[in-house]
């Protein structure tokens, strides 16, 4: 009788314990693999890649311009193309800030659980990035549902992003308020540009998480809020200055 009632205890104990950690969920991919798109699903997606990695191109290629410029003895035209890098590092920023913000929006509405990526401090170049990432990796650790992984991998990027547009502006604030640019401060802007290009990625990847988790009956609502963000962009299409690769490849 002893042992009947104390089966009962462990058998109640353990059904518990699976809905508290919620195992009889639907299973999601694998976070080391991207999940399938339909061609509905794949319809919204691509636009929003075009648009982060032409922007990102814009940004690369003014960069690109100015570290040309340097190098070639022209100071003054340099500076000029580090102000307008500055200009396109905000359009970037604030589109990579919206979807996030969407996608954070909508993250309740997901029918599985969401498959959640691990960033690499290693993947990093910036010194800022690699402490943030490190940071981060034991409290992604310590997350055992899924969905919260999710949501925290989510605020991590959209802190990543504060995080790098906050050093950018004070180190480009630095120079124009000083007149000083030294070979350690350009390597801060290629480093600082490395890292939100990545961070930019990682973001298209989440984006592409989500979207194969949604019901159909979310979907609607979410193309149409993310044609918001589509209108405050530039819709071209432009290969990457730096690598010319897509989301996925780069992040493999």
């Amino acid at each position: 009788m002893k042992w009947l009632i104390a089966g009962l205890i462990l058998t109640g104990m353990g059904i518990v314990l699976r809905r508290l950690l919620r195992l009889d969920e639907p299973r999601s991919p694998s976070p080391g693999r991207l999940p399938p798109l339909s061609e509905e699903r794949a319809a919204i997606y691509q636009p929003l890649v075009l648009e982060i990695e032409t922007q990102s191109a814009i940004l690369g290629i003014s960069l690109n311009d100015a570290f040309e410029e340097r190098d070639a003895g022209n100071p003054a035209i340099a500076w000029r193309l580090v102000r307008l890098s500055a200009s396109e590092w905000d359009r970037l920023t604030e589109i990579v800030a919206l979807l996030l913000r969407q996608m954070t929006r909508y993250l309740p509405e997901a029918r599985i659980v969401v498959p959640t990526r691990t960033m690499e401090a290693s993947h990093f170049r910036s010194r800022v990035m690699v402490d943030y990432v490190r940071m981060h990796d034991l409290l992604d650790q310590l997350v055992f549902q899924s969905r919260l992984r999710f949501q925290l991998h989510l605020r991590v990027l959209r802190r990543a992003i504060e995080t790098l547009s906050a050093e950018f502006r004070r180190s480009y604030r630095y120079a124009e308020r000083t007149g000083d640019g030294p070979v350690e401060l350009w390597t801060r802007f290629d480093h600082y540009y490395h890292d939100l290009d990545l961070v930019s990625k990682e973001t298209l990847l989440a984006l592409r998480a989500l979207l194969a988790c949604l019901p159909d009956a979310a979907l609607h609502a979410f193309e149409a809020d993310l044609q918001s963000i589509l209108h405050r962009g530039v819709r071209a299409g432009v290969a990457s200055p730096r690598s010319g690769r897509s989301a996925e490849s780069a992040l493999k």
